[in-house]
């Protein structure tokens, strides 16, 4: 942490924490099977894939405790930082955008061949371009929830709706400290309206017709450390608060296929460059992963 060098100008492995496979016959042992794919399609996510060894894991977790250290002279980086986005002082969510630019792990973490591989599959073997990263971290006996919604609700900035999200867990995640949640084939509802990220747990039900109240049933998602969950775009998911005495933290990775446009003349990320409406997003900030 102690250059100053923003890690977006690297579209490659910086570090040893990843091997990168040299040919057909390694990337093979990365792939889902048909029958993860199948749940992906029919229920709008597929969970439990390895992401991180042990070690992998150690290594992110003592990157984080810099990351989120609001004194780090890399902090500008950022797209965003919230150390805590709930409005209740006494229920902390933390979240941050942009932390690939600083910590070579977190950098590493969009080339992990596990990764990789999943969503060229889950994205119909399309090309995979980078979109953004995220963390959300919840402290032991009061930490935040994350509200239902939808991810492409607050990605309508870019067109098509071609994306996929991977959510990693860096502590074990269950029923006691605030797991993530989906609510099964929600994928298929169309777009909702969007509701506060961090406000109240169900202010989505607001904008639901009667029969998707009824399917609204939800299904926790626990992981081990290190183990992970795709979902599609559409796919209604949020967490609880964690009243444990366990803190449960995460990071996302979001991705498009190739040849997503932008779908607005302003900014799509705090401090990028915009890239004007209809034209491909592309670049520094939008890495080609595979």
């Amino acid at each position: 942490m102690s250059t100053f060098k923003d890690l977006a100008d690297y579209h490659q492995l910086v570090s040893d924490l990843f091997q990168w496979p040299k040919n057909a016959n390694e990337w093979e042992e990365y792939k889902l099977t048909d029958d993860q794919i199948a749940h992906y399609r029919e229920f709008g996510y597929v969970s439990g894939i390895k992401m991180l060894d042990e070690w992998q894991v150690d290594v992110l977790r003592e990157e984080l405790n810099q990351v989120m250290d609001p004194t780090n002279p890399a902090h500008h980086l950022f797209y965003e930082f919230h150390s805590n986005e709930s409005e209740d002082p006494n229920s902390v969510l933390f979240h941050s955008l942009g932390h690939w630019r600083i910590s070579k792990g977190f950098h590493d973490i969009l080339w992990n061949p596990a990764f990789v591989m999943a969503a060229h599959q889950l994205l119909e073997n399309k090309a995979v371009r980078f979109w953004h990263d995220q963390l959300f971290c919840k402290p032991a006996l009061h930490g935040g929830v994350v509200a239902w919604h939808q991810d492409y609700s607050y990605w309508t900035r870019t067109v098509a709706m071609q994306h996929l999200t991977c959510w990693t867990a860096l502590d074990d995640a269950n029923l006691s400290n605030g797991c993530l949640h989906y609510i099964p084939k929600s994928h298929k509802w169309g777009l909702l309206k969007k509701p506060a990220l961090a406000g109240e747990m169900d202010g989505l039900k607001q904008f639901l017709s009667p029969a998707q109240k009824k399917a609204f049933q939800p299904v926790p998602i626990e992981l081990k450390r290190g183990y992970a969950t795709f979902h599609h775009p559409l796919m209604v998911h949020g967490s609880y608060a964690n009243k444990s005495e366990r803190s449960r933290r995460a990071f996302v990775l979001n991705v498009f296929a190739d040849g997503t446009l932008s779908n607005t003349d302003e900014e799509l990320l705090h401090g990028v460059p915009a890239i004007p409406k209809g034209e491909k997003m592309q670049g520094k900030f939008f890495p080609l992963l595979k």
